[in-house]
């Protein structure tokens, strides 16, 4: 497996969140990632070396696209110098929330 699907595979649950709340739409997770993508737009590492090609824009930090990570609660900024914004939840509290939501 190269280093990008590794990647993916690890952060699977996170991309998974993202494409979620980019479908089903929420107030709250919008008004998060809005927050979050006016601070990437200000990032030199914003840019187009996707992970999964056409999914641009993306952080080339990582590869993730910025449409589901700055959507995905539980994911915080790969910034190498640290992160311009953390995740507001932890994947176990993201996995309790999909429970209640089933």
């Amino acid at each position: 497996m190269g280093t990008n699907l590794k990647t993916i595979w690890k952060n699977r649950k996170q991309i998974f969140e993202g494409i979620t709340n980019s479908i089903i739409r929420d107030d709250f997770v919008e008004d998060v990632a809005s927050h979050r993508i006016e601070v990437c737009d200000r990032c030199s590492l914003k840019g187009d070396k996707c992970s999964i090609p056409g999914t641009g824009p993306c952080c080339n930090a990582c590869g993730c696209s910025l449409t589901f990570k700055t959507r995905s609660l539980s994911s915080e900024c790969p910034h190498p110098e640290g992160p311009k914004w953390k995740a507001i939840i932890t994947e176990e509290e993201e996995n309790k929330l999909d429970n209640l939501k089933n």
